[in-house]
């Protein structure tokens, strides 16, 4: 079938809008009629970060909509239903059978290298390969071939455009809380980057009712939104200039009672990641989110003498078939209120929720069709 996507032909260029000719669905994929697909940083990120033989690629890996139709391997999801979309795992490697999908043995394949396993594109224009099958999916389309293991089946009276993002972001922040550090109410938490995953973060420590939440960071309409959630609000470009770091990791000190016991870190700066590590309590720990750094200082005598953690995870360790309806739940009961956070344009849009998502002037874009 022809479906437009949002395509970008080369390494650092924008999104464009074409016609391609998309695969009908193999035994095992299932066609989706996108709605809405949430614009996540990875998203913006990976136009730069690819390899210039990996274009012309089509992004997107939040998306949701509704099943068009179902390979005849495919079982529990049918013609009609609503869907979320995810990332994906083979559930066959030991670390799927472990929970583990977010470390599948063939994540890499299934999520990053625009193709199936078998090398062919889901996606062509004028008989030339388009590359996609992102995180599964490539949902910066008006159509999208999935997969039973990324789709999420929700109920049909959900609105699409505010559970989009539970496929990732909001599901990366929650999960980082709510699977890794799982605090209690006696915990502190301090966040490092308060955009849509570190808000979701927040919002998760608040729904576990953790008594002291601190967000840092250097936008203050971010702050100000971080502060519905109960959490206090550090700007460190308000801070004395002199050793800037310093007074950032005291700062937080002073807020969590000598140390938070637990941290996440949205943004992949080395010295934010140095200041977050130090701010720990003894025995704390820190998860790492941010996707740019590929490096970053630690003092090791800290680490060691302190007995703190410094760890990466994938999605917050989440598998998005438990995780995304655990959260939408959460929803229900009040206990995780992110719709607000949600800003929708039209796809056509999708420059403009770039920049004002940049900017700070809006925390979570989603673009629906």
């Amino acid at each position: 079938m022809r479906t437009t996507v949002a395509v970008v032909h080369a390494p650092g260029q924008d999104f464009a809008f074409e016609e391609v000719d998309l695969d009908g669905p193999r035994a095992d994929e299932v066609l989706v009629r996108i709605v809405a697909t949430g614009l996540c940083h990875t998203d913006i990120t990976m136009r730069t970060m690819l390899p210039a033989e990996m274009f012309p690629n089509v992004f997107g890996h939040e998306g949701a909509g509704v099943v068009e139709e179902v390979g005849a391997d495919v079982d529990g999801i049918e013609v009609g239903d609503h869907v979320v979309l995810s990332l994906r795992s083979c559930r066959a490697c030991p670390r799927c059978e472990a929970g583990l999908v977010g470390y599948c043995d063939s994540s890499l394949f299934l999520n990053y290298l625009g193709m199936r396993m078998d090398g062919s594109t889901t996606m062509s224009r004028d008989g030339s390969p388009v590359f996609g099958s992102f995180f599964g999916q490539s949902s910066f389309a008006q159509h999208a071939l999935a997969y039973a293991d990324n789709c999420v089946v929700v109920d049909k009276s959900l609105d699409l455009t505010r559970i989009a993002p539970y496929g990732c972001g909001f599901q990366t922040g929650a999960g980082a809380v709510l699977n890794v550090l799982k605090p209690g109410p006696e915990d502190s938490l301090v966040v490092y980057g308060v955009g849509a995953v570190g808000l979701a973060a927040i919002a998760a420590a608040q729904a576990e009712g953790v008594a002291t939440i601190v967000a840092v960071d250097l936008m203050p309409s971010r702050l100000e939104v971080a502060a519905r959630y109960g959490a206090v609000g550090v700007d460190p470009s308000r801070l004395e200039p002199n050793d800037l770091g310093t007074q950032v990791v005291e700062r937080v000190k002073e807020l969590t009672g000598g140390g938070a016991t637990g941290a996440v870190d949205t943004t992949a700066v080395p010295e934010v990641l140095r200041q977050a590590a130090q701010s720990l309590a003894a025995r704390g720990q820190l998860v790492v989110l941010g996707l740019g750094a590929p490096e970053f200082p630690v003092d090791a005598i800290d680490l060691m003498q302190n007995g703190k953690v410094i760890r990466g995870s994938v999605e917050g360790d989440s598998d998005p078939l438990e995780m995304v309806p655990r959260l939408i739940e959460l929803n229900r009961a009040g206990r995780f209120d992110v719709d607000d956070l949600v800003v929708s344009y039209p796809f056509a849009e999708i420059g403009a929720a770039i920049e004002d998502v940049t900017a700070g002037r809006i925390v979570k874009p989603v673009l629906v069709w």
